[in-house]
């Protein structure tokens, strides 16, 4: 397994991402309008204390790896564990996707909107920024969007994969994460995702596609209190 893939969180804040978080050396988190992630230098002793100067009231986060008992002041409002899954399938000989658009912030709201109806994870109004994003339409109407995320060495995470309810079952989200693993590979990185535990229909069609599981983790939402 890549070593940066137990810490992927805080090696993408503290890195590449650095200018879309905020935070110190010992905890940071996106920026707000962004993903509500946080990363620790330390994921097994996360520095709470370090980060509640980056926290507004009412603010839930989602970080990974760590298990342990809250510390005063914070609350764990939601526990599950997520796999961690690498490709290893060939690079598809085409663009599985030529038809679709690249996402820019003319369809943030889109995108926001679509992320709402069908959770496909943590989500903010300017998460497209983070990466390249696409999308497929139904004439105006933005029906399936994949794109990037989480990006430290040559690991690139593909996210906020949906596709909305009225469209499913046409394998619109899996043509464009083809798209993007073609993407990525064609630039030297590895591609890479998330996906929850209970979450088996997803988990296996990663796996039919070129996808392997590597490392299952402990995936919290937390607030300050």
């Amino acid at each position: 397994m890549h070593p940066l893939l137990l810490n992927l969180t805080w090696h993408t804040l503290a890195g590449p991402h650095e200018r879309f978080s905020t935070g110190g050396a010992q905890a940071r988190r996106y920026a707000s309008g962004f993903s509500p992630i946080v990363g620790f230098a330390d994921p097994l002793q996360p520095d709470l204390d370090a980060l509640r100067p980056h926290c507004a009231e009412g603010e839930h986060f989602y970080c990974d790896g760590w298990s342990g008992a809250a510390p005063p002041g914070w609350r764990v409002d939601v526990e599950s564990t997520m796999f961690k899954m690498v490709w290893e399938g060939d690079t598809p000989a085409q663009d599985p996707a030529p038809d679709a658009v690249p996402l820019t912030a003319a369809h943030a709201s889109a995108a926001l909107a679509l992320a709402e109806l069908t959770r496909p994870g943590p989500f903010g109004p300017r998460t497209i920024e983070l990466g390249d994003y696409f999308g497929l339409f139904d004439g105006d109407r933005l029906v399936a969007m994949a794109g990037e995320r989480m990006h430290a060495g040559e690991l690139r995470e593909i996210s906020g994969v949906c596709t909305h309810p009225d469209s499913q079952g046409r394998g619109l989200a899996r043509r464009l994460m083809l798209k993007l693993v073609r993407r990525q590979l064609a630039r030297g990185e590895q591609p890479m995702l998330h996906v929850m535990r209970d979450n088996v229909g997803a988990r296996a069609l990663y796996e039919r596609m070129g996808f392997r599981p590597v490392h299952e983790s402990v995936v919290r939402v937390v607030s300050p209190c």
